[in-house]
């Protein structure tokens, strides 16, 4: 890891000078904010590639934060790090597209399993194409944006991102809900089986919208989902 900004958001005095110190010891440039108005700022000036927020700021609260760093830079990894041990809360970050959801109190050595597992992520979409094309279909990975057959562009998260990514490279095979959970989300984290079905959704709609079926995802009962790819 090296030289990559990231914004931590953190109001707890201690743990924000800890975390930041350490992070800058692995070569991270980090910025420290201690609530929202003062991370909004730095969001701005920095465009960090990664964001760790706590869910509970003095002046709002990290989900709602986040949500708005999301609409303004798809690109952006999220990685939510709270007390809260609330499975809505998880599950309502999870599905904004957050990366990770880690619950203190923690190990810094965890923190930092994870932050090389989204690394080794994103630098998988990086070596990515630009762009796939199926029929009227077009999946760009980069920018996190997919068209449908009607031309409509919808920005897609971390998450689908990633998943869409996974099935494609395991086109014309089922891919298994616990390869995805160990692929995406890590060993240590424990997504319902709602969670990926929520994410496979949105990607379903996408390829369905052509009549061409070009792409089909099909359900595999018990097991999880297979992208299908004609030609």
């Amino acid at each position: 890891m090296s030289n990559l900004s990231l914004l931590l958001v953190e109001d707890e005095p201690n743990l924000g000078q800890t975390l930041r110190d350490y992070l800058r010891a692995k070569k991270f440039e980090v910025e420290l904010a201690v609530n929202c108005a003062e991370a909004r700022i730095k969001f701005k000036e920095t465009t960090p590639a990664i964001v760790i927020l706590d869910i509970g700021l003095p002046d709002g609260d990290g989900i709602s934060l986040a949500r708005e760093f999301r609409r303004d830079r798809k690109d952006c990894v999220l990685l939510f790090c709270t007390a809260l041990n609330d499975p809505s809360l998880r599950l309502e970050g999870l599905e904004l597209g957050a990366e990770d959801y880690i619950t203190k109190p923690f190990e810094l050595k965890e923190l930092t399993l994870r932050l090389d597992r989204i690394l080794k992520s994103r630098r998988v979409t990086m070596e990515n194409p630009d762009e796939f094309r199926f029929g009227n279909l077009i999946f760009w990975p980069k920018r996190f944006e997919i068209q449908d057959a009607l031309g409509n562009i919808s920005p897609l998260g971390q998450k689908e991102c990633a998943i869409l990514e996974l099935l494609l490279e395991k086109k014309n095979e089922v891919v298994a809900r616990d390869l995805m959970i160990e692929t995406i989300w890590g060993e240590n984290s424990f997504p319902t089986n709602r969670t990926i079905d929520n994410y496979i959704v949105k990607l379903r709609k996408w390829a369905d919208s052509d009549n061409q079926k070009s792409l089909q995802i099909t359900s595999v009962r018990g097991i999880g989902y297979k992208l299908e790819v004609k030609g």
